[in-house]
């Protein structure tokens, strides 16, 4: 189970990241990945960056706390991640379509759609 919570904790920060790590400084970017994606204790890090591994820790919270800030504000990460899900219900649907014939499937292709137009 922990392991699944590191994953989990993983993929947020990669997608908080990817989302808007353009809006942090070439510094903060730079200290972020190499401890958080590089896996670089923060030693190595304030070693390279010619600061304090304390001035890391507070870099990497203060940045953790940038991005969750934006995503709070304008909630990309959450629209991408509902927009992934749906999407997935219309390819299920699709499948069972296909398999079955059912055509209440495409009432609920039509459904699931017009909620992602809605996003």
């Amino acid at each position: 189970m922990c392991r699944v919570m590191q994953m989990d904790s993983i993929l947020e920060r990669s997608l908080l990241y990817d989302f808007y790590g353009e809006l942090l400084t070439d510094r903060q970017k730079k200290v972020y990945q190499a401890v958080v994606f590089d896996d670089l204790s923060p030693s190595e890090v304030a070693e390279e960056e010619g600061i304090s591994r304390q001035g890391v820790h507070d870099m990497v919270r203060r940045c953790e706390k940038l991005l969750t800030g934006y995503e709070e504000k304008l909630g990309l990460v959450a629209r991408f991640s509902r927009t992934k899900e749906l999407v997935s219900q219309i390819r299920q649907q699709a499948e069972l379509f296909r398999r079955t014939g059912d055509r209440s499937c495409v009432s609920r292709i039509e459904r699931i759609s017009m909620e992602i137009g809605e996003l």
